[in-house]
């Protein structure tokens, strides 16, 4: 995908709305950004695509090479879908340290905020291949604790770094080659708090994989920032929201912008096909998995545009009853 010059004018505006929310992350691990509406900004650089809260930051590198993707999966939730952006790298450029024990890097001179670059940085040694996530603090103790532990596995039998963490809340820090996310609320071990956060899930990290199923990444690219517009039917947090058809348009402008060509094709076939009020009877079923999938949100999204298209209910009969092919939108969700 060619090069896009208003790449950094589209990011810099959903970094000024509230209501889109960005990641760094990998399949398993992830630092989320979030806002509310009215919340005090501590630094809004312009040029430099920085922003921070007092509960956390994000700072925003693009580089030579950055292929944004916009994509859309399909939800559990019956009627509703997913989206956002995935700014990729080539991975021979993406490639992070991958390191794979808690590793000490002392000093993080590379803090967005200036009064956090005398803290200490440790990789928690996730082996992620295109993010390291990372842990900061002044807290003598907890320094002294993760020194002992320094050179281990956080995940080796008799480790005691992942539950001191978890403990004592320093900051978690999630870096990419396009840039860093900073997280400062504190660690809620019983549910996932509103604004900025992460997620480090185990199971999934085994994996190796950088990412969900449902994202199409392209071949020798590799995921390192997501974007998350409004979603028409939920807001940040996933409540249910009444439909609003403005941020199905702001999407839909990325969509023609960044999406795959197949995808958006067959999403423009299946929305002819219902404008024309064809038997979906006569209907081809896309050979791909991507297809059917732009073919169903394609009958979702048509719902709330225009639920009194008479054949509607017919072709979602047909095509879109079954269990939906599910998958996090999150990188690493």
């Amino acid at each position: 995908m060619a090069h896009d010059p208003d790449m950094q004018r589209i990011i810099r505006e959903h970094l000024h709305d509230p209501s889109s929310s960005f990641s760094i992350g990998s399949f398993g691990a992830i630092a989320e950004f979030h806002r509310d509406a009215g919340e005090l900004l501590v630094l809004d650089d312009h040029e430099q695509l920085i922003i921070a809260t007092d509960r956390g930051a994000l700072k925003i590198e693009l580089t030579d090479g950055t292929t944004p993707l916009a994509y859309e999966t399909l939800s559990g939730r019956p009627g509703r879908w997913q989206h956002g952006v995935v700014f990729c790298l080539p991975e021979t450029l993406a490639k992070s340290h991958c390191r794979s024990t808690l590793t000490e890097l002392g000093p993080d001179q590379d803090a967005i905020r200036a009064e956090d670059r005398d803290a200490i940085l440790f990789d928690v040694g996730l082996s992620a291949r295109n993010i390291d996530f990372c842990i900061r603090t002044q807290d003598p103790g907890l320094l002294s604790l993760l020194r002992q532990d320094a050179g281990r596995s956080m995940f080796e039998p008799g480790n005691r770094a992942m539950n001191a963490i978890v403990e004592a809340s320093p900051h978690r820090i999630v870096i990419s080659k396009l840039g860093r996310a900073e997280v400062y609320q504190a660690i809620d071990k019983a549910k996932t708090p509103q604004g900025p956060h992460t997620h480090v899930l185990p199971k999934f990290l085994k994996s190796g994989r950088t990412h969900s199923a449902n994202i199409p990444v392209p071949s020798g690219y590799l995921p390192c920032l997501s974007l998350y517009p409004a979603n028409p039917l939920t807001d940040g947090n996933g409540r249910e929201r009444a439909f609003d058809r403005a941020s199905l348009a702001t999407f839909e402008a990325l969509m023609d912008r960044w999406g795959v060509p197949e995808y958006r094709a067959e999403k423009a076939r299946a929305t002819a096909a219902l404008h024309d009020r064809r038997d979906p009877n006569a209907y081809e079923l896309p050979r791909t998995r991507l297809g059917r999938t732009g073919l169903r949100v394609a009958l979702r999204q048509m719902n709330q545009v225009d639920g009194g298209n008479p054949i509607l209910h017919q072709w979602r009969s047909r095509f879109d009853a079954a269990r939906a092919e599910t998958g996090g939108d999150r990188n690493g969700a």
